[in-house]
C-alpha cells in the first residue's frame, strides 16, 4: 500500500494579517491562536499520519531556513523554496514530481500551513479515509467542510449522490457566493465549504494536470530530476503559469470526489476570523497582550509592545505593533490587504 506523503503549502504572504504579518515573517510563521506557529501546529497535526520523514514543505525561497527552524524534524531537503509565488497548481505539481521520483503512486495529502482545526484526531480520521479513497479509486479527493453558516467568504462544493456515507462525487464548484446563494447552499444539504485540503496519488494528479497544462508538468519533472534543485527552480519555476489547483484541474475533471469533513475548521483568513476563534470576555472582546477595553463590545485589541486602551468601541479591530498600528471595523477586515498594496505603491518597504 502506497504511503501518505503530507505536503504543507506555506508560501502565502498573509497580507490580511498586517501589521503582524510581514514579508520576512508572514502569517504561517506567527503564533496567532496559540503558543506555536501555525506552521508548527500543521506539521504536528500531520506527523502521526506519515512520520516527519515523509512530510514536505513548499514555501517561499526566502523562508526556507525559517520553515526548517519551525519544523526541524523534517528532513532539510524536503523544505523546498519557490523563487516566486505561482499559486497552488505549480506548488502541488512540484511536490507531486518530487514525490514521484521514489514513489510514483504515493498519496499526497495537501494541506495549507495556516488553517485552524480544533479536533485534530477527527481530522486525522477523515484524512486517512480520504487517502484510502484516493489510493483505491484513483481519484482527486477534496475535503468539504460541513457548513455551519451561510458564509460568503468561502468557495463551495456541490456534492452528487453518495457513493457511500462518507464519499460523494463532486457535481460542481462555486466561487464565493452572495448571501442569498450561500443561504440556499446551507439549506440544500448538498453543499460544503471548499477547505483547500486535498488527497490524491501523485501519478493521477500529474496525469490530470498534464492533459491541460503539459508544459507545467514537464517543467516540474525537469526541476525534480535536477541534481541542483535550487538552481533548477531558479531557472524554470518563474516561467510556470500562475493558477490555482481548482482552476487548473478540479473544475475540469470528472474524477473529483468530496469527503464530508465535520471537524471544526477555519482558514483564518482575517483578523475578524481569528477573533472568532479566541476566548472573549463577557462583552465579546478579545484582548491580547497589555491591553484594555472599556465600555466596548465585540472588539479585538492586540498589543505586542506598549499598553493599548480603547473606550466606547464596538466591532473594531485594534492591532498594535512596535512600528505600526491598525484600526479597522471588523466588517472591513478583508480590506487590510489594501493597506499592504498601498504601502507597496508608496515605496514603504520598511512596513512590508
Amino acid at each position: 500500500m502506497s504511503p501518505i506523503h503530507p505536503i504543507i503549502m506555506a508560501g502565502g504572504r498573509g497580507t490580511r494579517f498586517w501589521p503582524a504579518s510581514r514579508e520576512g515573517r508572514p502569517k504561517q510563521f506567527l503564533p496567532l491562536e496559540g503558543k506555536e506557529s501555525m506552521l508548527r501546529r500543521t506539521g504536528r497535526r500531520l506527523e502521526p499520519l506519515a512520520g516527519a520523514e515523509r512530510i514536505w514543505i513548499v514555501t517561499n525561497a526566502a523562508h526556507v531556513d525559517v520553515a526548517r527552524r519551525h519544523l526541524p524534524e523534517i528532513p532539510p531537503g524536503q523544505v523546498v523554496g519557490e523563487p516566486v509565488g505561482r499559486n497552488t497548481a505549480p506548488c502541488v505539481a512540484l511536490a507531486a514530481a518530487l514525490v514521484s521520483r521514489e514513489d510514483p503512486s504515493g498519496v499526497l495529502l495537501i494541506a495549507p500551513a495556516d488553517h485552524w482545526i480544533e479536533d485534530e484526531e477527527r481530522f486525522r480520521h477523515t484524512a486517512r479515509f480520504a487517502c484510502d479513497a484516493a489510493r483505491e479509486r484513483g481519484g482527486l479527493v477534496t475535503f468539504g467542510v460541513v457548513p455551519t453558516s451561510p458564509e460568503t467568504g468561502y468557495g463551495y462544493i456541490e456534492a452528487g449522490d453518495p457513493v457511500d456515507p462518507r464519499l460523494r462525487r463532486v457535481a460542481r464548484f462555486t466561487e464565493k457566493p452572495d448571501r442569498a446563494t450561500a443561504e440556499a447552499f446551507l439549506k440544500s444539504g448538498r453543499h460544503f465549504w471548499n477547505s483547500g485540503i486535498f488527497a490524491w496519488r501523485a501519478d493521477v494528479f500529474l496525469e490530470e494536470l498534464e492533459s491541460r497544462h503539459p508544459e507545467m508538468v514537464a517543467s516540474c519533472r525537469r526541476i525534480a530530476a535536477a541534481s541542483d534543485l535550487e538552481a533548477a527552480l531558479a531557472d524554470h519555476y518563474c516561467d510556470l503559469t500562475s493558477i490555482s489547483v481548482d482552476y487548473a484541474v478540479l473544475e475540469h475533471s470528472a474524477n473529483v470526489w468530496v469527503v464530508p469533513a465535520d471537524f471544526p475548521w477555519s482558514d483564518v483568513g482575517s483578523w475578524n476570523a481569528l477573533s472568532e476563534l479566541l476566548p472573549a470576555d463577557g462583552s465579546g472582546n478579545v484582548i491580547e497582550g497589555d491591553a484594555l477595553a472599556l465600555d466596548s463590545r465585540d472588539c479585538l485589541v492586540r498589543s505586542s509592545s506598549r499598553f493599548t486602551a480603547v473606550i466606547g468601541l464596538e466591532g473594531v479591530l485594534v492591532v498594535d505593533t512596535p512600528d505600526a498600528l491598525l484600526v479597522c471595523p471588523k466588517d472591513r477586515a478583508q480590506d487590510v490587504k489594501k493597506v499592504v498594496e498601498t504601502l507597496g505603491e508608496r515605496g514603504r518597504r520598511d512596513l512590508l
